[in-house]
């Protein structure tokens, strides 16, 4: 079981969605959501920079297509704190794209783990599980 997980999707319900499955599984002890990318990106410097890392997530499931900042934009943000995360912090993208291009971009970002599709279903999180 993981401490913390953070879902960041400007979809109030694949938030709901994916936190109740989370849940039902046991995957971690806490779970947070974020609406909006900016707001989970000034948390997680926050963090970094207070050098309060035991508040960094195990892992974040991520949105790619956001208003005013997509997912995207916060892994651009965060590739300068790849050295602070890694090993801290794995990112799985979460979304319903099935865009190629799309997968093969995520590969350009360390800190990406891997790439999902929505809804989040038990073999997803099977293979988390065995990955980490």
């Amino acid at each position: 079981m993981f401490n913390k997980v953070y879902i960041i999707d400007d979809d109030e319900i694949s938030v709901f969605l994916t936190e109740t499955m989370l849940d039902v599984e046991h995957f971690a002890k806490e779970y947070r959501g974020f609406i909006a990318a900016q707001e989970a990106l000034d948390f997680l410097i926050h963090s970094i920079e207070n050098k309060e890392l035991h508040n960094l997530p195990d892992i974040i499931f991520l949105d790619l297509n956001m208003p005013f900042m997509s997912g995207w934009e916060l892994l651009d943000a965060l590739s300068t704190y790849e050295t602070q995360l890694a090993g801290k912090c794995r990112i799985f993208i979460l979304t319903s794209s099935v865009d190629a291009q799309e997968l093969k971009r995520a590969e350009n970002y360390k800190l990406v783990a891997g790439f999902l599709q929505k809804p989040l279903e038990d073999d997803s999180l099977d293979k988390i599980r065995g990955l980490l």
